[in-house]
């Protein structure tokens, strides 16, 4: 139960802090996540309430298909990103950041939270539970399956978005997605 608790901690510390650069280069990413920054860009709530509310009709799937304690656990990432997106510009202020670095460390520091989330029966809604859901019913890779839809997402950015900034967050999503695919298979820490 501790190592759950401090693994989704630590999970949502790093995707919330990837998220953080993400906003602050201006790009877009995948899934509920990427729509919350676009939406972010265009309303004038925070990013953590948009992104807490565009998650809300996937708690719904993830009770009906995962069960109360994955449901549970991942309204509660759902909850700490939320809210730990707005501790990072208080406790780092505004950043004038170079939109590669922000757009790839941004990218590799959600996917490595995303991973840990994983490993802890958690996520953070959305494409995430869907994912998942496909690599447990039909031995999809979540990450390619999440790669997938991500890029759609990316690419609908091109009506907000400089064209050049929606190429880079196609590959920050890319580079995120990768390291799930990579890191988050049926076996992988069974010696397969």
């Amino acid at each position: 139960m501790l190592e759950d608790l401090l693994g989704i901690l630590t999970g949502t510390f790093a995707a919330s802090l990837g998220l953080f650069l993400l906003k602050s280069s201006e790009a877009v990413t995948g899934g509920t996540a990427g729509l919350a920054l676009l939406l972010s860009y265009r309303l004038t709530l925070p990013f953590g309430v948009i992104f807490f509310c565009v998650n809300l009709p996937f708690f719904g799937l993830a009770v009906w298909k995962k069960g109360w304690d994955f449901a549970l656990r991942t309204g509660a990432a759902i909850s700490l990103v939320s809210v730990m997106a707005s501790l990072h510009p208080w406790a780092l202020g505004p950043l004038d950041i170079q939109p590669v670095y922000g757009v790839l460390g941004g990218n590799l520091l959600a996917g490595v939270g995303l991973l840990i989330l994983f490993r802890h029966k958690s996520s953070l809604g959305g494409f995430n539970i869907l994912a998942l859901l496909l690599q447990e019913k039909l031995g999809w890779r979540a990450g390619y399956v999440q790669m997938v839809l991500d890029v759609a997402i990316v690419l609908s950015a091109l009506a907000l978005v400089p064209p050049l900034m929606v190429l880079l967050s196609a590959a920050g999503a890319v580079l995120l997605n990768l390291i799930l695919a990579l890191n988050h298979r049926p076996g992988r820490y069974l010696g397969k």
